[in-house]
């Protein structure tokens, strides 16, 4: 059976898909996240694409595989603390990263989750509807600007450049 990607066109056996074991791998993992998580997750991904060349489907389940056992335990560990990571927290962080790069704050592609995770400490439940599974609209705007925030924005971007001095 042939299958026609949505965003690019291009053409592919769904069986072939299906064999391709790093391109299944991908597969079973997004079938354990929630269709928001997964498209939220899916955005985030593209982050790792450098601008020469594709993410490989091998790159891509790696990379989910790194988040999965976080995103199912519902908590982080960042700088020896733990911090609560709800689902809805997952999709308000992934959609701060895009932003971020949107803004001109984050340069894909990325190495690492940390700019990721970083955001994760700063969720708060009041992001959290209380009648609904998704985002509100307030929580995806940037968070009033500080000192602290500045500091942390400057130190993820370090980091994203392997923490080398300019």
């Amino acid at each position: 059976m042939k299958i026609r990607c949505p965003a690019c066109g291009a053409t592919m056996s769904l069986d072939v898909l299906i064999a391709h074991d790093d391109a299944r791998a991908l597969i079973v993992g997004l079938t354990v996240l929630s269709d928001d998580l997964a498209k939220s997750a899916l955005r985030y991904l593209t982050l790792f694409r450098p601008a020469s060349r594709d993410l490989s489907f091998d790159r891509v389940a790696k990379l989910l595989n790194q988040l999965l056992p976080d995103i199912q335990t519902e908590q982080i560990e960042r700088n020896r603390h733990t911090y609560p990571a709800p689902r809805v927290a997952w999709i308000w962080a992934f959609g701060r990263c895009i932003e971020a790069r949107d803004a001109g704050k984050l340069t894909p592609p990325l190495t690492t989750h940390g700019f990721l995770y970083e955001t994760l400490t700063f969720w708060k439940p009041d992001y959290t509807p209380v009648s609904s599974t998704s985002v509100p609209q307030s929580a995806l705007m940037p968070a009033p600007s500080s000192k602290l925030r500045h500091g942390v924005a400057a130190l993820a971007g370090w980091a994203q450049q392997g923490g080398q001095d300019e």
